[in-house]
């Protein structure tokens, strides 16, 4: 059974008669009749009594009568929706975002987009890069804003933020330069490390020959940025985070190597669909 057989018994049971029916589908009566008693075989049961005067359906044939225009009702409706989808009219697009996006998503490209396509929606998962970049390479995401360092293969890329690494901490406890430090400046201060850039950290104090101190290890830059503000060390975070969530000194660190980026990451294999590339673009 398929939907061109349902399409054409229905014609069948509006015209009540197989050559007029035959005429509305633009074929002849003989295929149109052998469809119909292939139906039937299918169905396992009779559609139609025949006549003098044409054909009328059985009480077999008036309840199928309601599924087969439940279905190509639906079909129809399917057909419209992907092809409405396709342009970008309605449709989902599933966004993953880190914690410390908050400061760039939702942004004037979304509110573009959400202007062109006002039945579009978005469904956002929150999560840490790592995470976030698992569920994308399981096709749960089409989009994800992670941050670097990060392994980019099989990923397409669009930097949306640069951020210096500042150094966040209770001014009345801890003394450090008021302008900008460098990693020389936190050779001898109690430091709290947020592990995502452990790595990163570590390879860059080594190279200046410095051995750090890591008075705190922690798993979020927010849970960093509190201790640091309740005078428990000197908190190494992203500018971006400190500004959304520090409450004591943050000063800038001048050490490019320790930049990180926020950025817009998709699959390079995935088949993108119309209003995924525009919001692309538009970011």
């Amino acid at each position: 059974m398929n939907i061109k057989q349902l399409r054409a018994f229905l014609v069948v049971a509006q015209e009540r008669q197989i050559t007029a029916a035959a005429k509305r589908l633009y074929t002849t009566q003989p295929p149109l009749s052998y469809q119909m008693k292939q139906l039937e075989k299918e169905v396992g049961a009779q559609l139609f009594i025949r006549n003098a005067h044409g054909i009328n359906l059985t009480e077999a044939g008036r309840t199928f009568l309601r599924y087969a225009q439940q279905i190509v009702n639906l079909d129809r409706q399917a057909r419209d929706e992907l092809r409405q989808e396709e342009r970008g009219v309605i449709g989902q697009i599933n966004l993953g975002l880190i914690s410390s996006a908050g400061g760039l998503i939702p942004n004037a490209a979304l509110r573009s987009l959400t202007k062109s396509y006002p039945k579009l929606n978005f469904n956002i998962t929150e999560a840490n890069t790592f995470q976030l970049l698992d569920q994308l390479n399981d096709n749960l995401l089409d989009l994800a804003v992670v941050r670097t360092p990060l392994n980019m293969q099989g990923l397409e890329k669009k930097i949306l933020n640069t951020d210096r690494m500042v150094a966040v901490y209770d001014s009345t406890s801890i003394k450090l330069p008021a302008q900008s430090l460098c990693p020389d400046d936190l050779a001898n201060q109690p430091l709290i490390l947020y592990r995502r850039f452990e790595a990163l950290f570590n390879r860059e104090f080594a190279q200046l020959g410095i051995v750090p101190f890591y008075a705190v290890r922690c798993d979020d830059a927010r849970t960093a940025i509190l201790w640091a503000d309740r005078g428990m060390g000197v908190a190494l975070v992203p500018e971006s985070i400190a500004e959304e969530y520090a409450h004591s000194t943050v000063t800038p660190i001048d050490y490019p190597a320790w930049n990180t980026h926020v950025q817009l990451v998709w699959r390079k294999d995935r088949v993108m669909r119309p209003v995924i590339s525009h919001l692309i673009k538009l970011m």
